[in-house]
């Protein structure tokens, strides 16, 4: 029998505010049935959603502020501060607004900046959602955290004749080791690390036309779903995972494949 693949984590990222700014973590602690920490805790509402956080249910993200349709937004570099609440954005390297999301005020002065940027994308009044306990803005509704293969970005690139940054398929953690397209082999398939994590994949990722966006320049410059389908007949790349035993994450982690 041939011996399964070495893995490795190369990279975790947590995306605080749904459609906008990836954030580097050096490591992440995951729970058993829990979303990924720190991800989609937020969403800006583009007109009414009918989102009730007393009652939440998941929406599409077309619903939202998102780069599928609003690609501007890659041009502003937020951050959110989990200790204090505070999002700030920057746009062209200065403050161009900061706000403390758990209070009115702070999300009044995020929604004023996001409607004077982006009025043109605007399908009613602009508002930041705040995710209650045990849900995320993600845009599987079951919120697994998402796994992307670093080789399978190698491909796209020798597909497209272009630079492609991994940062456009917004996934929760970067791994080698695989063959390109492997991870779309492992649905049922569990994976392990030394820090005690269990995550047993559950789907295949569909790609959308988000991943067209350069997600530093925010221009739309490339056509990735229509180049995967084009080439491999599907527009997939990259896995959600279920957390099945929790425990801490952080890049150079080796990641082993569990007997199927």
């Amino acid at each position: 029998m041939t011996d399964a693949p070495s893995l490795h984590l190369d990279a975790l990222y947590r995306y605080p505010v749904k459609g906008l700014s990836p954030e580097p973590m050096t490591h992440a602690t995951l729970t058993a049935g829990d979303y990924f920490p720190g991800d989609r805790l937020f969403a800006v509402e583009n007109g009414s959603s009918g989102f009730d956080p007393a009652a939440p249910v998941h929406q599409p993200k077309i619903k939202f502020l998102m780069l599928m349709r609003d690609e501007a937004l890659a041009q502003l570099d937020t951050r959110y501060d989990p200790k204090d609440g505070t999002l700030t954005i920057r746009q062209g390297g200065r403050v161009a607004a900061r706000g403390d999301l758990a209070r009115p005020e702070g999300r009044e002065a995020i929604e004023a900046f996001l409607t004077g940027y982006i009025p043109g994308s605007l399908r009613g009044a602009a508002r930041v959602l705040t995710a209650p306990a045990g849900y995320r803005f993600t845009d599987s509704p079951r919120g697994f955290v998402s796994l992307l293969n670093l080789a399978s970005v190698a491909a796209v690139e020798t597909m497209t004749g272009a630079a492609v940054d991994p940062l456009r398929f917004r996934a929760n953690l970067h791994i080698t080791g695989l063959a390109p397209w492997a991870e779309l082999d492992l649905v049922d398939r569990t994976l392990t690390t030394p820090g005690g994590v269990r995550l047993r994949i559950h789907k295949r990722t569909q790609r959308c036309a988000a991943t067209n966006v350069d997600p530093v320049t925010g221009q739309r410059d490339l056509a990735i779903p229509r180049t995967l389908s084009q080439h491999l007949g599907h527009t997939d790349c990259g896995v959600y995972a279920e957390v099945l035993a929790g425990g801490t994450l952080q890049p150079g982690d080796t990641i082993r494949i569990e007997a199927a």
